[in-house]
């Protein structure tokens, strides 16, 4: 029960706002602390590669293109989400500061939510850029634009900002009276209102309906563009040129799947039988932070364009020093 110099009751008795959550994530797991290692050097790892993709794109100004301009935007929001989790998540568990302020637990919340959903909506973006690329490529220049590439993700943005705004104003209304323990390694949406001692379902439809919006919409859009894309290829294109073309998708192909397939396996599996409480936290939380490790890796060594920037770079900055040295 939520102790009186641990809860502020507000309005009248029935609500309860606790001063503080507990995340139980983690609990009796036998070497952990090799976890937080590596969890350690996913952010390292995460921080390097994506800073440097995102610097190679603003040093280099071939680059400076609607098409990068959505490389940028993911690079960023992979950064950002990475940031958002994982230093948190070494804090509280590597030093045994379980308890979390309510207001910063609704905070981690709503960031850790808002920049996975920005992803998901960046690689619908992507995929409609290919789809434009492939299918009307004469009007490509026309049609994909930076100022309309700008306006896209400036109302993923927006709307996503708006959309999790509400999702954290709706739990915000809830009543904390009983348990305050949240069993996760961050305030998750779905643990948080369960505790929740006043009716929540309000919560449980805005969580399925930004469920829908951030993962089956997203899917659905980017597998009709690909069905769209096989389409036009198959009519117009010569084995030669069919192939050159899917080249150009392989990344976008590979950041999808990365990034989805273990939201899909987990929410079914979820569903279709019992998944021990610590094994399903650490799925969750490799689920959130696995693609944005990987996809500047992913990115950079499947586009052809990326590399020879590099060497280019590398080669520039060689002969820089070689001079300098002289």
């Amino acid at each position: 029960m939520v102790s009186e110099d641990g809860a502020t009751t507000m309005f009248n008795t029935t609500f309860v706002r606790p001063e503080k959550f507990y995340l139980g994530g983690f609990s009796n797991m036998p070497h952990i602390k090799y976890y937080y290692v590596f969890l350690c050097f996913v952010y390292i790892v995460t921080v390097l590669g994506n800073v440097s993709l995102l610097s190679l794109i603003c040093r280099v100004k071939t680059f400076h293109t609607p098409k990068y301009m959505i490389v940028f935007n993911l690079a960023l929001t992979d950064l950002c989400g990475s940031t958002a989790l994982i230093p948190k998540l070494l804090d509280t568990f590597l030093f045994d500061r379980r308890y979390i302020v309510y207001e910063a637990c609704l905070s981690s919340l709503f960031f850790v939510f808002f920049f996975g959903s920005v992803q998901s909506w960046t690689l619908v973006t992507m995929a409609y850029d290919r789809f434009i690329a492939i299918c009307f490529p004469l009007r490509y220049h026309s049609i994909v634009t930076k100022p309309a590439i700008g306006a896209m993700l400036m109302f993923v943005w927006i709307f996503m900002t708006c959309a999790f705004a509400v999702m954290v104003g709706l739990l915000d209304r809830l009543s904390f009276c009983g348990s305050v323990v949240i069993n996760n390694i961050f305030c998750d949406h779905g643990p948080l209102y369960r505790l929740a001692c006043n009716d929540p379902t309000l919560n449980y439809i805005v969580g399925f309906v930004l469920f829908i919006i951030i993962v089956c919409i997203p899917l659905l859009l980017i597998a009709v563009s690909y069905v769209c894309i096989s389409i036009a290829l198959s009519r117009t294109a010569s084995g030669e040129e069919r192939l050159r073309a899917l080249k150009t998708c392989t990344s976008h192909l590979i950041l999808v799947t990365i990034f989805f397939l273990p939201v899909i396996v987990t929410n079914i599996a979820g569903l279709a039988f019992y998944i021990h409480t610590n094994a399903r936290i650490i799925n969750s939380s490799l689920t959130h932070i696995i693609s944005a490790l990987l996809n500047p890796f992913i990115y950079t060594l499947k586009t052809e364009e990326v590399l020879t920037a590099i060497k280019k770079l590398w080669k520039r900055n060689r002969q820089i020093n070689i001079a300098t040295k002289w």
